[in-house]
């Protein structure tokens, strides 16, 4: 008898981009690929000493299941830290009952696809948008619509153009600060003016912010979940770009009526999120330097931006541009029209370097003359090798393209 398996899955076509990617993974290749937070940024020290006292305090509490909403203590935590950056700015107080703590935020997207869509519903996205947020969505068959973008985030009037003209759209994805891939911030005039047509229409938002903290320089800019009078904004944090990405922590903040709908599959799928870690970021929160710990990140990645970014003015060709972010982890890179980064990747990997083509990040469009570029995983040589080699890449297959 054959093995039979869901409608969904034999449904959904295998991304192409798996079997390139794991080519990266060869010891020789420099690769920009991934989303790696750097390893010297993990508190280890601090996060060991939390571990041995969150067993010696609360060893029973840590190791037994706790509630699908999470432990209060990181829950109240997280709360306490939101008020005080974002009440200043407008915010509502977040009360630590509307937290919801996730296994990452890999798991708050799979579950609002799961609380919201339907096969052939819409998602609305940024034009791109971050590859994992489609993969998540995918397994409820939704469609998807770009919203076209540029420096300062979705165009406004193309959103409720789209709006206009699509009524069964469920909600909007956007990662508003230093947007993965592009690294893009949406000002704070776009905020207003994109909160103002949601309100309008009274479409639920899935804010999406792991590189919020990540802000090289600059003034903070109020989040969405700020200008939220109808409290559409599902709001969703993260400390794997803070803390490390291994503890598996996230959270989101949900208003009333959408969190006992969240908590109903976040219990289904797995129980709870660990209790353990959750502990230990709550103690480590309470008694270590949280924030100084942040900005020694931002500092960090900050000069490992610059050096990229000098690194590409000196070596790529003229004709190939690329983003500056003030904040996050990656840059966006736009070859000229009419080239494929998925041609180029063969050559690039030639020369032991490797990227992520650029059509992975739009789900209808698939265009095709982008790439991202993470920087904030390797050290100063590492970076700049790696950028001479894919300079290389590109003077050799554009010089080919043009014959």
């Amino acid at each position: 008898m054959a093995i039979r398996f869901s409608d969904v899955l034999a449904n959904m076509k295998p991304s192409d981009l798996g079997p390139l990617l794991a080519l990266t993974a060869q010891p020789d290749i420099i690769s920009f690929a991934g989303g790696l937070p750097a390893p010297k940024t993990f508190p280890l020290k601090e996060l060991t000493e939390v571990a041995i006292k969150v067993r010696e305090e609360d060893g029973a509490g840590a190791m037994q299941y706790g509630p699908s909403l999470g432990f209060m203590g990181l829950r109240q935590a997280i709360a306490d830290r939101m008020n005080r950056m974002y009440q200043p700015m407008g915010m509502y107080k977040v009360d630590p009952k509307n937290i919801m703590i996730v296994t990452g935020s890999q798991q708050g997207l799979d579950i609002t696809g799961r609380v919201f869509l339907n096969k052939g519903d819409v998602v609305l996205c940024e034009s791109p948008t971050y590859l994992g947020a489609i993969g998540a969505f995918d397994f409820e068959q939704p469609r998807y619509i770009e919203v076209p973008t540029d420096d300062d985030g979705i165009i406004p009037e193309e959103l409720e153009k789209v709006l206009e003209n699509n009524d069964n759209v469920k909600f909007i994805y956007v990662i508003p600060n230093y947007q993965n891939p592009t690294g893009r911030c949406m000002s704070l005039e776009r905020r207003k003016k994109f909160m103002e047509i949601v309100t309008k229409f009274e479409i639920p938002v899935f804010e999406d912010n792991p590189y919020g903290d990540l802000r090289f320089e600059g003034e903070e800019i109020a989040p969405l979940i700020t200008m939220d009078p109808k409290h559409l904004v599902m709001y969703s944090g993260t400390f794997s770009k803070t803390l490390a990405p291994g503890m598996r922590l996230a959270w989101m903040v949900v208003n009333d009526e959408m969190l006992p709908k969240f908590d109903l599959v976040k219990g289904s799928t797995d129980l709870a999120t660990p209790s353990v870690t959750q502990r230990e970021v709550a103690m480590y929160m309470k008694n270590y330097d949280f924030e100084g710990h942040i900005k020694d990140n931002c500092k960090l990645y900050g000069h490992r931006r610059d050096v990229m970014c000098n690194a590409i003015k000196k070596y790529f060709p003229s004709d190939v541009k690329c983003t500056y972010p003030h904040g996050g982890l990656f840059l966006w890179v736009e070859l000229p029209e009419g080239c494929n980064s998925r041609d180029l990747f063969k050559y690039a990997l030639d020369r032991k370097v490797a990227y992520v083509p650029g059509d992975a990040f739009f789900p209808e469009s698939k265009k095709k003359n982008y790439f991202r570029l993470n920087f904030s995983y390797n050290d100063d040589d590492v970076i700049e090798e790696g950028v001479k080699r894919l300079a290389d890449a590109l003077k050799a297959y554009l010089a080919d393209s043009k014959k």
